[in-house]
């Protein structure tokens, strides 16, 4: 079974070699409860090449989410494209490097933190939810300028 993601190094040519195609979306791995789900196939255009003990891949991922947002809960749509994709690993002689959990894992972590409808870019919207919790400022109490000598003075004593 050819499996592009999986490098043999005793195969990869000193120019390298460019992988590209797809992965279905089960290739993340996320659970159907996890308030990130992807709801496209995984798209990459690789060039893997080898540099003394390191194996490094450069390219393109690209994918499309379905997030929660941090604010309303609803789901939206994000689309991920990492223009500029760069990874490093060693390896050891003749070993075959399996770039799956790299890039799934690279990938995921591109995501935003705190994603919010605002993020969406497929279908972009705005949050119900803006402005439903804007904080309440409180003035805070008038306090002293200075604390004055008399608390370092009480520290002090402690020694």
């Amino acid at each position: 079974m050819h499996r592009p993601l999986h490098i043999d190094m005793r195969s990869l040519p000193d120019s390298g070699k460019d992988v590209s195609g797809h992965e279905p979306p089960a290739f993340f791995g996320l659970e159907e409860k996890d308030p990130v789900r992807a709801i496209s196939p995984l798209q990459y255009d690789l060039h893997i090449e080898r540099d003394d003990g390191d194996l490094i891949v450069t390219g393109t991922l690209a994918a499309t989410f379905s997030l929660e947002c941090g604010r309303c809960l609803e789901r939206f749509e994000h689309r991920l494209e990492i223009a500029d994709y760069a990874a490093e690993l060693e390896f050891e002689k003749d070993a075959t490097i399996n770039l799956t959990d790299t890039i799934r894992e690279d990938t995921l972590l591109a995501l935003p933190s705190y994603p919010r409808c605002e993020d969406g870019n497929v279908r972009p919207r705005q949050c119900p939810a803006e402005g439903r919790f804007e904080p309440v400022l409180e003035t805070a109490a008038d306090e002293p300028q200075s604390a004055g000598q008399g608390v370092w003075e009480a520290l002090n004593k402690l020694n």
